[in-house]
């Protein structure tokens, strides 16, 4: 009875060395372990687009009123509704790189550091106080909010049709970043104040929620590391080896043990 329990021990061991090599494949792939049912966190970044340098916009006028008064003020619009080029000219108005815009009727407008939303009521304002529109209805709207992946020895280009975007959203789009991708060091690279800034998350855990670049911006890099395939290659048959020495072992102690039994 006794050798028959040391039997089951030695099984039992292997059996832990298996589920041991799963726990840790699992802790180095699976996303937002921390978390459990029913957890809640504050986001500690809210996000609103601001619009920079080289942004394109599409801005749409109207009037419920009187819908003759802002056609002069949709020139930029003529051209089309898919942000395509036609008779040499792009649709939707490009932020110079003093953060300007050209608009028309009313000139020359800053528009750098403000959200859309901010925009929109400036140009109200603006077409209200200058006597141009007395009940004006503005839409503006982000052209060219794009992320960019790199990565696994591949690019592609995230086409996000609106102007928020998380991280996690990101990778969603991206079907995951593979397996050998080193999940704990996922980089998210913009620029700011005219420098590119890397900042490195880590969306195994629930603290990627309040990172300042969870909410991703237009432009901005995701650069993912991949696993050095030897070094991924050189864990496997370690792993596999020390499974293997552990069955061996509880083979070895089996077979004694029996033998021992069957010669008494």
């Amino acid at each position: 009875m006794v050798k028959l329990r040391t039997i089951k021990t030695m099984i039992f061991a292997a059996l832990i060395a298996v589920a041991a090599t799963s726990c840790i494949t699992s802790r180095r792939a699976n996303y937002l372990q921390d978390m459990t049912q029913g957890s809640q966190i504050e986001l500690e970044n809210k996000f609103e687009a601001k619009i920079a340098p080289y942004d394109e916009l599409s801005i749409i006028v109207t009037s419920p009123s009187d819908k003759k008064l802002a056609e002069p003020f949709n020139i930029a619009n003529l051209a089309g509704t898919n942000n395509v080029y036609a008779n040499g000219q792009r649709n939707g108005y490009l932020v110079d790189v003093n953060g300007n815009i050209d608009f028309p009727i009313l000139g020359t407008l800053h528009v750098e550091g403000m959200t859309r939303l901010q925009l929109q009521e400036t140009i109200s304002n603006m077409l209200i106080t200058k006597g141009h529109i007395h009940d004006p209805y503005v839409m503006v709207r982000f052209n060219n909010f794009k992320v960019f992946f790199l990565g696994n020895g591949t690019g592609r280009v995230l086409n996000i049709q609106n102007e928020r975007c998380t991280f996690l959203e990101a990778l969603a789009m991206l079907n995951d970043v593979g397996i050998y991708t080193r999940r704990d060091h996922i980089g998210v690279m913009r620029e700011v104040n005219g420098k590119m800034v890397m900042r490195y998350l880590d969306p195994r855990s629930s603290d990627v929620f309040n990172d300042p670049f969870f909410m991703l911006q237009q432009n901005d890099f995701i650069i993912a590391e991949t696993v050095n395939a030897g070094t991924a290659r050189s864990e496997f048959a370690y792993w596999t080896g020390l499974i293997g020495t552990v069955v061996s072992v509880t083979s070895l102690i089996t077979s004694i043990i029996l033998y021992k039994s069957i010669s008494k």
